[in-house]
């Protein structure tokens, strides 16, 4: 059995890793009734039995003793991982893990990326060694962190490249948060723009999510909740839908969206956990999804989101779940990737499925979806038998399409205004080793990653159906 490390770095980060943590446990303890450490715990914990010195590992196949995350928590501030040893998840993480300053990152990348990258290194290269070497056989890195703070953005790039240079042949998966456009940090576009260069070179894949994306579903779900028919209502046991249960007593407007995102990474790592009859390797979403280097920024989309309980009504047919996992409304970035082109997609899939309803719905589905004429198999399926607590079945699609361009594009607009005005420079300046040019070699790199998916959406044009098959002659 192979083992993974989440890396959670600053505020965002650490929120949305302590929620996967919690689900996590949440989901084998729905499983594992009979209180054994077996491989599906193995993957994301360490068995600990405090007795022995030094806290010495337990073998899988016995008893729980103390389960530690295999984690590296690391934020410019105490606050949120003051808050996660004072909750109910503090005995899941020991001081090792962590590593926290006071004064934060000011939401400067040059702070988190320059001062604190340079000042912590070493210190963050153990931490990660240290999680390393309790893993038999260490598979992937998981890193979590935002897009427009100082920590997450300008720290979280500097631990990815440290995770390259030091673990060279580890998978490396970034689940990044972007900003919205009504963003309260003003200068979240630069951030995000010199973080995207770091992502663009030394991530092998990278899970875009908006935060206006997760706005729209809460509070869609919010006004399904307040104008569904009698008798209808949310699923509140269900972890994709409720954010209850989390790290703190009383749940905060934002730990909806960060439940969202948690779901996100309790679908994709589903396969390393748990059995299934058609089991994705973390490996092979790299390997299989990602035709270009650069191109590893892979549009997630979750289904079930908009699930109502009632018993007069039978449970959503599965056909529908796939349908719903490529409509716009299930998207965690704001595109439709049924008008743009894919050059790859992945579908996840848990609970009780069989291969045939999952071949059967990419042939029905297929004709609506253009791909890229070099790759029209470009799919790679995955089946675990456990589903997320609270429903029978659910759905992971990751697609490397190109309607992640106008997010860029976005993105881009945004960092020009201020730019172009040379507004807020001076900040990033004053920091030792941050130079203009920095600036303009990220908008640079943006600049050509939007030209390599614009290329790609040319020949979108030039896409001709599959010709007829020859029939043999009876």
């Amino acid at each position: 059995m192979t083992q993974s490390v989440v890396v959670q770095v600053g505020q965002c980060g650490n929120q949305v890793g302590c929620r996967f943590w919690d689900l996590a446990l949440r989901e084998h303890a729905h499983v594992n009734k009979r209180g054994l450490y077996d491989e599906a715990l193995s993957s994301f914990f360490r068995n600990v039995d405090p007795r022995k010195s030094g806290g010495g590992a337990c073998y899988v196949g016995g008893r729980i003793q103390h389960l530690k995350a295999r984690a590296v928590l690391i934020d410019m501030e105490e606050g949120v991982v003051h808050g996660i040893l004072q909750g109910p998840l503090r005995e899941v993480f020991d001081s090792a893990q962590l590593l926290t300053d006071v004064s934060g990152s000011g939401n400067n990348w040059a702070v988190g990326n320059l001062t604190y990258g340079s000042a912590y290194r070493d210190s963050i290269v153990n931490k990660l060694r240290k999680a390393a070497e309790h893993c038999d056989c260490l598979q992937c890195f998981f890193l979590i962190h935002s897009m427009g703070g100082g920590t997450g953005s300008g720290l979280g790039t500097r631990v990815l490249s440290l995770l390259e240079e030091e673990f060279p042949d580890v998978c490396r998966i970034v689940t990044a948060m972007y900003p919205s456009a009504e963003d309260d940090v003003i200068t979240s576009p630069y951030n995000s723009v010199l973080a995207m260069r770091e992502l663009t070179e030394h991530a092998d894949c990278v899970l875009p999510v908006e935060n206006q994306s997760l706005v729209d579903i809460v509070n869609k779900i919010s006004l399904m909740s307040h104008n569904a028919k009698p008798g209808c209502v949310l699923k509140k046991e269900s972890t994709v839908t409720s954010g209850q249960g989390g790290v703190s007593p009383t749940e905060r407007p934002f730990d909806a969206m960060n439940n969202i995102v948690a779901n996100l990474l309790l679908n994709i790592t589903s396969s390393s956990r748990f059995e299934g009859s058609l089991n994705m390797d973390l490996n092979e979403i790299a390997m299989n999804l990602v035709p270009f280097p650069r191109l590893h920024y892979l549009v997630p989309s979750l289904t079930p989101l908009y699930t109502l309980a009632d018993v007069n009504i039978p449970t959503r047919r599965l056909d529908q779940m796939f349908s719903d996992a490529f409509s716009k409304e299930h998207q965690l970035i704001r595109a439709d990737p049924k008008h743009s082109l894919y050059l790859a997609c992945a579908l996840m899939v848990r609970g009780n499925v069989q291969v045939s309803d999952l071949r059967r719905n990419i042939e029905r589905l297929r004709p609506s979806l253009p791909f890229v004429s070099w790759n029209q198999e470009g799919w790679k399926t995955g089946l675990c038998s456990v589903p997320p607590v609270g429903h029978t079945h659910s759905l992971l699609a990751l697609a490397n399409n190109t309607c992640v361009k106008p997010t860029f594009m976005e993105l881009r607009e945004r960092f020009t205004k201020l730019y172009k005005k040379k507004a807020h420079l001076h900040h990033y300046l004053h920091i030792d080793g941050m130079e203009q040019s920095a600036f303009s070699e990220s908008l640079s790199s943006l600049s050509a990653l939007i030209e390599e998916y614009h290329h790609l959406d040319a020949t979108k044009a030039r896409l001709i159906p599959d010709a007829p098959r020859l029939s043999i002659a009876r």
